[in-house]
């Protein structure tokens, strides 16, 4: 092979040893690591399939995984419809201000998870947080409310929404811009409602920006992880209603030190994640073909 077959390689040769040295590598190492019983960093022992066998039918795994669901689903249901209003509202023509009210609604997208989770661990704090503060000098709510003990699912989809409703209605916002005028026009001048027009031009043209937001919060959501750890301050929170897949993962390898049966419950979760982005392309591949 002469310098010139040879210069495509040199060039890609950074990118391949980059990739098989931090990622195909730990892949194939935390497959092979599911497969064992860990003992600390040192001592393992081969145990095959026992760590699946035993997440089947460990309650806590599968509590982890019904929080998460939930916060899922609470998360597309709450958070998506409200990034598509606030994009409808701010794609209004004539709306003066529009770049500001972008930036106020985009803005918290560019803070870290760790300075939210403080700011909301003193919002929801009891009777000296803002939270309670508020709504006791609003509708005279009880001051010693107690959201992250009661009430955690809900103060994380409280987190979840000011963080990233705004970044979410970006891309509905970018969607929006590319709708035909003169399909809206024309259904406009036949008489149909903002209803009618949404349905039949709007979310049509945005439908495959819309599942991949989808797709985007499903899977930054079954990685939570950050938000809860901090906030309940390094815990799962009363009788584990702020356990995570993530956190108990984080839990099992790194406190208990069982990297096998870790790795088990990371694959487990990879699994989840291609299923749910096979059935998003599956979707979205039998809408173009309709």
């Amino acid at each position: 092979m002469g310098s010139a077959g040879a210069a495509p390689w040199v060039l890609l040769a950074p990118f391949l040893v980059l990739s098989v040295v931090f990622t195909a590598w730990p892949l194939a190492r935390s497959a092979t690591l599911s497969l064992e019983q860990t003992f600390g960093p040192g001592a393992s022992r081969w145990v095959g399939l026992e760590n699946y066998r035993h997440l089947l039918s460990d309650p806590l795994f599968w509590k982890a995984a019904g929080n998460t669901c939930l916060y899922v689903c609470t998360t597309l249901v709450v958070q998506l419809p409200l990034s598509l209003g606030c994009a409808l509202l701010l794609n209004r023509p004539g709306l003066r201000g529009r770049a500001v009210y972008r930036l106020v609604f985009f803005s918290p997208a560019l803070v870290g998870v760790v300075f939210v989770a403080m700011m909301f661990g003193v919002i929801f704090e009891k009777r000296t947080g803002l939270l309670n503060q508020a709504l006791h000098a609003a509708v005279g709510w009880d001051l010693e409310f107690a959201w992250l003990q009661g009430w955690v699912m809900t103060s994380l989809v409280i987190a979840t929404l000011w963080q990233y409703m705004g970044y979410n209605m970006i891309y509905f916002l970018a969607a929006l811009q590319n709708v035909p005028k003169d399909l809206s026009e024309a259904a406009e001048i036949d008489g149909a409602g903002a209803a009618r027009r949404f349905a039949a031009v709007v979310w049509p043209a945005i439908r495959p920006v819309g599942g991949f937001v989808v797709l985007l919060s499903v899977i930054g959501s079954f990685q939570l992880f950050e938000l809860p750890w901090i906030l309940l301050n390094a815990g799962a929170g009363p009788d584990g209603r702020g356990l995570t897949i993530v956190m108990y993962l984080y839990q099992q390898g790194f406190e208990a030190g069982d990297l096998g049966y870790a790795s088990a419950i990371g694959w487990v979760l990879a699994l989840v994640l291609v299923g749910c982005a096979a059935l998003q392309r599956r979707l979205a591949r039998e809408e173009v073909t309709a």
